[in-house]
């Protein structure tokens, strides 16, 4: 009679206990359960992934991210990753509804223990799925409510969603520390490895992450914490767990991708660029593919004569003077590609792109633009413009009295041998017999002066205007690929996280045919300049490099054109040069503009560019500049510029004339001129 009573009271308990239990459930379903977030968007799960840039081989430079993120689909999870973590932090995970009650019920009892004094572990409840439900929609406070919110959650996520897609959440998401968020990039950050080459002990280590994630000093212990926990429930055996214990833990020290010191100024102009065009969002987060134009062996290439230069100059001088800077900038002048780029010395000392950002005068640099204008006005290469002082020549309040480099006058000397030894004297009677504008309106419509210049005088013309070395470099690209506007181009093309391009060429994929040939070029601007005084101009400047100031910039085995420059003072030094396919400009000078002194000059610019093209060109057949239709070819004498035939003494090149254009006259004598030319006559 005693049991039956006890057993009714018994049933009682449990039936009221039970009815509360239901209504409390209900009571808290109804006041947090119509309000809590829309958990079902995690059915189309796409985390913040970090972008990566490319070179143009496929060898990865650098990536950009606010949280590092690798995201790894389940399938590709190694199972003893996944063993781990439920080994640490969640035991039950497979089973449970999202909560568990047998974790809740030993929680409380060790965490209880603990407190009476006795030597228990202190223990977490938070099953693996109330840990998505916190990290994607709640927050980090310690209430009542949000432990409640947390639950329900859990237990919604668990009716929605399988086991499968709740652990592919759980391990992209969480964060382990040195701001790698999920298992894939901390694989990346603590052992520079994917997770597929993880070994059993670092496995464990990632999954006592989370404990700690920024706490290493005992990373040891934590490890063989977890191991200890897989052999307990059965996912290894003690022999597997002893053997990884005893593996040591080659972690990085935080481990960031860094990339190649070479490639640091390239990249940081990739990022300005797309910060503006894409946003910061897309660019830290969506997890794009960038295919850069940059060649790692040129840009190494490149480097490396520059700083070989710059290190030959700073040297010699004391640590406390300043140092010398510089850049080097390379490029298909017939795409606007970007090849091989760097802004300075030191990308780690100073990150100001000498290549892009620095305004510096050109000098000489500018004449093939002021003699292109004569070209383009029917001047023959070989027409005679004469070398002697000019005095009493006012501009405004300013009194010219030009120099050469040589302090020498020669009398009539033909235009190309003037471009090519860059005499200063015949370029301020070219200036003043084309007119100041038009000079100066060549280099503007070649894009290397802005269009609505201020101030146009003379020293414009002569090379005192300010623009980037990039600027120059796309400007002379014109004289070598028929006299076509071309763009900086630093990016080939951009993928978004599921390989979709999202900014790039838009072109008709055709099938491949045996006997095509290349499309042909479309051209969406107009010539800037007609192609027989472009090719006059290369011709020139070919001369430049072959016999006149531009020497050291040849290349042994290859066609080479180019033009050095220098500003007052030798201040700046410049050299722009070419092949028919590539291009490349180097800059010398101090960042606060100062003499290079003594023995400076632009050869120092005209060898970086030379030891820069002996690895560009080594593996390239040398090619000659294409010809237009319509010239003709004459020997002639290199410094009166009368056929070979009359005038067979001295240097004989060969000249392209236009139609109409003829050698000069055989010169009776040849005198030097000495006396003074008053006013600037001719």
């Amino acid at each position: 009679m005693k049991f039956k009573k006890f057993l009714r009271i018994f049933l009682n308990i449990l039936f009221w206990g039970f009815t509360f239990g239901i209504a409390a459930l209900a009571i808290l379903l109804l006041i947090y359960g119509n309000d809590l977030p829309d958990y079902k968007k995690l059915a189309t799960y796409a985390p913040p992934v970090a972008t990566r840039l490319y070179a143009s081989d496929g060898s990865l430079l650098i990536e950009y991210a606010e949280e590092r993120r690798v995201f790894i689909d389940f399938d590709d999870l190694p199972p003893q990753l996944v063993n781990a973590f439920i080994a640490a932090e969640d035991q039950n995970f497979w089973t449970h509804p999202g909560i568990d009650i047998q974790g809740i019920t030993r929680a409380a009892v060790n965490n209880g223990l603990r407190m009476l004094g006795f030597d228990a572990r202190f223990s977490g409840a938070s099953t693996i799925t109330q840990q998505v439900a916190k990290n994607f929609f709640l927050t980090s406070e310690r209430t009542i409510s949000r432990k409640i919110k947390e639950a329900i959650l859990a237990m919604r996520l668990e009716r929605t969603f399988s086991k499968e897609h709740i652990l592919t959440l759980y391990l992209n998401q969480i964060y382990l520390g040195a701001r790698a968020y999920g298992v894939g990039s901390a694989a990346l950050m603590y052992f520079n490895k994917p997770v597929s080459e993880l070994t059993l002990s670092e496995c464990a280590f990632l999954a006592a992450l989370p404990k700690a994630p920024n706490n290493r000093d005992h990373a040891i212990e934590r490890r063989n914490y977890v191991l200890n926990r897989m052999v307990d429930e059965g996912y290894i055996t003690q022999s597997d767990a002893t053997t990884a214990m005893a593996e040591p833990l080659n972690i990085n020290s935080g481990f960031t991708a860094q990339m190649d010191a070479d490639f640091q100024y390239f990249a940081e102009d990739v990022r300005r660029q797309l910060l503006e065009t894409l946003g910061r969002d897309t660019l830290y987060n969506q997890g794009l593919y960038i295919k850069t134009t940059i060649v790692p062996e040129l840009q190494h290439a490149a480097s490396s004569a520059l700083n070989k230069e710059l290190d030959r100059y700073n040297s010699v001088r004391g640590e406390n003077e300043p140092k010398l800077q510089g850049a080097i900038i390379a490029m298909n002048p017939h795409t606007g590609r970007i090849v091989a780029m760097s802004g300075g010395r030191s990308f780690a000392d100073s990150s100001f792109n000498r290549a892009t950002q620095a305004m510096r005068q050109i000098g000489s640099t500018i004449k093939p633009f002021v003699y292109l204008a004569a070209l383009e006005r029917g001047m023959s290469p070989q027409a005679l413009i004469l070398d002697a002082p000019i005095v009493g020549w006012r501009e405004d309040n300013s009194l010219w009295k030009p120099e050469n480099y040589d302090k020498k006058f020669l009398g009539d000397i033909p235009l190309r041998y003037a471009l090519e030894t860059s005499r200063n004297v015949p370029a301020v009677r070219l200036v003043q017999q084309l007119g100041v504008e038009n000079a100066i309106e060549v280099a503007q419509r070649f894009g290397v002066y802005p269009p609505d210049l201020k101030n146009v005088n003379l020293s414009l013309a002569l090379g005192s205007g300010e623009t980037t070395l990039e600027r120059l470099v796309l400007g002379y690209s014109a004289f070598v690929n028929g006299g076509h506007v071309v763009q900086p181009k630093l990016v080939d093309y951009i993928e978004d996280r599921y390989g979709r391009v999202i900014n790039g060429p838009e072109t008709e994929l055709i099938e491949w045919q045996p006997d095509m040939l290349p499309p042909e070029r479309v051209d969406e601007n107009e010539p800037l300049s007609d192609p027989q005084s472009l090719y006059q101009m290369v011709s020139i400047l070919q001369g430049v490099v072959e016999r006149g100031t531009g020497k050291q910039a040849r290349v042994p085995g290859h066609t080479i054109a180019g033009k050095t420059g220098t500003t007052n003072d030798v201040k700046d030094i410049w050299f722009v040069g070419f092949s028919k396919n590539l291009i490349a400009g180097v800059y010398l000078g101090f960042d606060m503009p100062r003499p290079l002194g003594t023995g400076a000059g632009s050869h120092m610019a005209a060898r970086v560019f030379a030891d820069f093209m002996k690895t560009a060109l080594a593996n390239e057949k040398d090619q000659a500049f294409s010809i237009p239709d319509g010239l003709t070819f004459v020997r002639v004498n290199r410094m009166s510029g009368a056929a070979a035939t009359e005038d067979p003494n001295g240097t004989i090149i060969t000249e392209a004339f236009k139609p109409g254009q003829h050698p000069n006259p055989a010169p009776a004598t040849k005198a030097t001129t000495t006396g003074p030319v008053v006013g600037g006559v001719f």
